[in-house]
């Protein structure tokens, strides 16, 4: 069954919208800068420049959401808008996430400490299955809403749990993606983890040392053909192929080998039924830090060979946006579709010295790019990889 995309819609640092993301990467212009907040203004984050209130009064959202949910709405609603609203199409959403409503929680157990004294009714929204209810609220969907939170993996998994879903005959349409919002306790996280570069963060490159976090959502919509034949939607992209292969190698850190990567991309060009020449760009999962760039890097040798598709990772431009990013760089595989372009890798110098692989190092257009493979990695070893074609 031929799954399509309909919808896409997206917010990070680099755009409140798709159109904004689009110019931002034709213009290579990042996001990433000191950020405005308490816990931030020490980092160089991937910070949208809007306080939760200013965003509530833009798009009349509701007040007491959590950032997280807020930001999903603004994306997952943009994915959605001019989609017909049937009876006859059962419609789902299905949202990945890893902090939840964590940046209410803190206030309020700061507040407890400090003050003693909470609202212990806004710790419903610390609840990461909480933004998806409230996002689905949003949006007027009911026939099925779930949540994914396998890390910085979960937009890519709830993709392929859509595409499942459609392709068993469960749901005929259903958005899917992920969104993150920037806590203190990540930045707290990854920094006790010591893969926070203080400085702006260089994928594939030699001088590597660590991640800029960032913030944002990512959703696209998927559809049945039977589906699009009762709503109209525009095809904009298919999706041809996905998978998860889990190595289970270390509680943080990716197998040297690429082994599970190797594993995800092999099995998602096995269900798109394509060959390893049909990939014309990878849209890298490349968090700039030591152990994941050497092995996805290894992870792509194992797979293309001397072949090696053109290549980069977005998130010199975004920050890693954790259970957002498998969102956002699946809106953004789209656009390298719709646009025949592919978007740079900031910040490279110098390749890696065992792989002496060279990704893109500035937006580039091209004659036609026929197949995107998008990769999403996440803690514990669980590899996710989806592959985006045109119609």
């Amino acid at each position: 069954m031929d799954i399509f995309v309909t919808g896409i819609g997206a917010i990070s640092c680099i755009g409140m919208n798709v159109e904004e993301h689009l110019s931002s990467l034709v213009q290579e212009k990042s996001g990433i800068k000191k950020g405005e907040r308490p816990f931030s203004t020490r980092f160089l984050v991937g910070e949208i420049p809007l306080t939760n209130e200013a965003i509530v009064a833009k798009y009349n959202l509701v007040a007491d959401y959590s950032r997280t949910s807020l930001l999903g709405c603004i994306a997952a609603s943009e994915a959605f808008a001019n989609h017909k609203r049937d009876k006859r199409i059962r419609t789902g959403l299905i949202s990945g996430t890893s902090v939840g409503g964590m940046d209410i929680s803190e206030v309020e157990y700061k507040s407890y400490l400090n003050l003693g004294q909470h609202n212990i009714q806004k710790y419903k929204a610390h609840s990461s299955g909480n933004s998806s209810e409230e996002i689905a609220a949003f949006l007027g969907i009911g026939d099925f809403v779930n949540t994914i939170s396998t890390a910085c993996s979960s937009a890519a998994n709830a993709i392929m749990m859509g595409a499942r879903m459609i392709q068993q005959g469960v749901l005929d349409r259903v958005v899917v993606g992920g969104t993150d919002a920037l806590t203190e306790f990540t930045i707290s996280g990854f920094r006790s983890l010591m893969i926070f570069d203080d400085q702006w963060c260089r994928p594939f490159d030699e001088t590597r040392k660590g991640l800029n976090l960032g913030e944002g959502a990512g959703y696209i919509v998927l559809e049945s053909q039977a589906s699009i034949d009762k709503s109209g939607a525009k095809k904009l992209a298919k999706l041809k192929g996905w998978s998860n292969a889990s190595d289970a190698y270390h509680q943080t850190a990716s197998s040297p080998n690429g082994y599970g990567a190797t594993l995800s991309i092999q099995e998602a060009l096995k269900v798109a039924k394509l060959q390893p020449s049909d990939i014309d760009y990878i849209n890298a999962h490349g968090t700039a830090t030591p152990n994941n760039d050497l092995s996805e890097s290894q992870a792509i040798i194992n797979v293309f060979g001397d072949q090696i598709p053109a290549f980069s990772s977005t998130k010199a431009f975004t920050g890693h946006t954790l259970a957002a990013a498998g969102g956002i760089e699946a809106v953004i595989s789209v656009l390298a579709i719709q646009n025949n372009t592919l978007f740079a890798n900031l910040n490279h110098s110098h390749v890696i010295e065992e792989t002496k692989l060279q990704p893109v190092v500035r937006t580039t257009k091209v004659d036609k790019i026929r197949n995107v493979l998008s990769n999403s990695f996440g803690f514990g070893g669980n590899n996710s990889t989806v592959i985006f074609g045109e119609v």
